[in-house]
Order: structure tokens, then C-alpha cells, then sequence
């Protein structure tokens, strides 16, 4: 039995190129199959092959839900394609679409659709398309994505700017399934899910640092120096160390990317907080999911690890095995 809830009229994240259906050719004019300027999304719709091609992975998994949803306006979304509408973390390109089917007995797969049934009913978010909630998403993720990402789908589900859930929301809605898959990690996540954590590279950062056996940094800690407020990433208090996830790579995007002040500020900033603070790290996403090299910078900054590291949990970042 399927909840539709009467307040979650969400704006969903829009397809991020412009999708052509076959069936519309006569009405605009353009022959898409037979157009070199036109890449086929799925059977029946197309997007520009220029524009197709600039996307990054999780982008392209987006427009091919929406490409999905064109053809398919009833779809019930949910899992990653539920997550890409709903702005929850998506890595890499998903291999599937994934539609819930609440009439169901049993689940189906036709080429890259998943066609998902479950004895467990499902509130449904309606906009453009339909979707899973974002504690209902959240959960399913949770319980089949690896940890570190199951973890980061858990605190931005708990940030999440319409539709925020707390980790006692989750819980709430995984005790009422009578799915017991991923009860294990489940419980792991929930125990973690913090909503300060700010990225997924934070989140995943969040991770490794514990199955690298550091101590638990403090999030978002706030400094008065110099008369001037700042704020951090991570806090190794015991060790007066701060830490940094994104490094200078987030300066070098976006709005501000041209703007050299951005870059000055920041290196005024960190330059601050050196001379009042012991120790300062910075770290790529990169340099989370490969583990060893997140361990190597916190240990040169004066953070030592207080457990054995949790070899098998890091092994689980090398592979993700939901991903093209």
C-alpha cells in the first residue's frame, strides 16, 4: 500500500540537457534518428550529442531518468533514480533506472530498468515526476550502497533543504519494513548520520577517518581568532589539528572561480588558523576513497591513530558495484 503524502509537492532537480521525443519530430521539425548532431538517450528520446557529451557521470544518470519519465510519466522513481530527482548523493553513473511498481509480486528487469515490488508500501513525492519520499529513498539506499556512501546519503538526507530526516526518521521507517536486508548497515549509518557534515566528500572523509582508526574529529568547529570567526571541516581537539576535505580544488569552481580574492581569502584564512592551531590537513575526495593517502596527511599533521585500522571496511571503497 502506497502513501502519497499531500505535503511533499517538491520541485525536482530538472533533466540538466534538453530531451527530444521521437514522437514530437513532426511538431518541431527536426529528425532526431537521422541528425549527427543527436544523441540517443534511450528508445524514442534524444538529447544534443554536444551537449550530452560535456555531462558528468551523474548528470547523464539524470537526464536518463528524466529521458525514462518522458516516455513514462506514471513511473513510480525510487533507489538512485529517486536520489538523482531529489538532489541525494548519486556517484559515479548508476547501471539502472529504478521504478517501483506497488502492484506487484515480484520485481522484473527489462535491458537497464529495474522494476522493483516489496510487501512494504512506499510515500510517494510528487512533481513533474513521481518519486519515493526521502526517507523512503534514503533507507533503501541505505541498506544496498557501500558504507562510506550509505553514510553519505544519510546525512544529506538529513540536510536535505525541502524534506530534511533525521536519523530517528529513518529508523522510524526501517522498522516498520519487513525487509531485514542491510540490517547490519543500517544501524551502522544510523548511528553516524550527522546533518553538519556539509558534502559528500565530508561524508565519506567521515568514514574513512574512523576505519582508519583516528579519533572522531569534531564537525564544523568554530574558531575566534584575530578577530575574525572561522570554521572547519573536522577538529582533532586532543591534537589541535583542523581538517580540510575539499582542499583548494572547490576555490577553483563555480561562481568565483576567476575571482583571485576567493583564493587570497582562503589562504589568509587557513594562514590564521596555522598560527593559533598545532596541526592542518587538506585532502582531496580523491584522497578519501583511495584511504591511504587521507592517513597520511593526518598522521604528518600530528593526528595519531588510537585503533587498528578496519581493512575489510575500507576495502569496500573500491568498488561500487551499482555503478556503469
Amino acid at each position: 500500500m502506497s502513501l502519497l503524502d499531500p505535503h511533499a509537492l517538491r520541485v525536482l532537480r530538472p533533466s540538466p540537457v534538453v530531451l527530444s521525443a521521437v514522437r514530437d519530430e513532426s511538431l518541431t521539425g527536426t529528425r532526431l534518428r537521422a541528425s549527427n548532431a543527436h544523441v540517443r538517450v534511450r528508445p524514442g528520446v534524444y538529447a544534443r550529442a554536444d551537449e550530452w557529451s560535456a555531462l558528468p557521470p551523474w548528470d547523464r544518470y539524470l537526464a536518463r531518468v528524466h529521458a525514462y519519465g518522458l516516455i513514462h510519466p506514471d513511473a513510480v522513481f525510487c533507489l538512485e533514480s529517486a536520489a538523482a530527482l531529489l538532489g541525494l548523493p548519486v556517484f559515479g553513473e548508476p547501471r539502472d533506472i529504478h521504478v517501483f511498481d506497488i502492484g506487484r509480486a515480484r520485481g522484473r528487469r527489462h535491458g537497464d530498468v529495474c522494476i522493483h515490488a516489496s510487501d512494504d508500501g512506499r510515500a510517494m513525492t510528487v512533481g513533474d515526476l513521481i518519486v519515493t519520499s526521502v526517507a523512503d529513498t534514503a533507507v533503501d539506499l541505505l541498506r544496498v550502497l557501500p558504507p562510506a556512501f550509505a553514510l553519505a546519503v544519510g546525512d544529506a538526507a538529513a540536510r536535505h533543504p525541502a524534506d530534511p530526516c533525521t536519523a530517528d526518521d529513518l529508523r522510524l521507517v526501517a522498522e516498520v519494513q519487513s525487509n531485514r536486508r542491510g540490517r547490519a548497515q543500517l544501524e551502522w549509518t544510523f548511528a553516524r548520520i550527522d546533518d553538519r557534515a556539509e558534502s559528500v566528500g565530508e561524508s565519506v572523509s567521515r568514514a574513512v577517518i574512523e576505519w582508519c582508526g583516528f579519533p572522531e574529529p569534531i564537525l564544523q568547529q568554530t574558531y575566534h581568532y584575530e578577530g575574525v570567526e572561522d570554521r572547519s571541516d573536522f577538529y582533532f581537539p586532543d591534537q589541535r589539528v583542523i581538517g580540510e576535505s575539499d582542499g583548494f580544488g572547490k576555490y577553483l569552481s563555480g561562481p568565483d572561480a576567476a575571482d583571485p580574492r576567493v583564493l587570497r581569502k582562503e589562504k589568509a584564512r587557513e594562514d590564521r588558523l596555522r598560527r593559533h592551531e598545532r596541526g592542518f590537513a587538506r585532502w582531496e575526495y580523491a584522497d578519501a576513497m583511495q584511504a591511504a593517502p587521507l592517513d597520511a596527511k593526518l598522521r604528518i599533521a600530528g593526528v595519531p591513530a588510537v585503533r587498528p585500522p578496519q581493512h575489510a571496511l575500507l576495502a569496500t571503497l573500491r568498488h561500487h558495484p551499482r555503478s556503469r
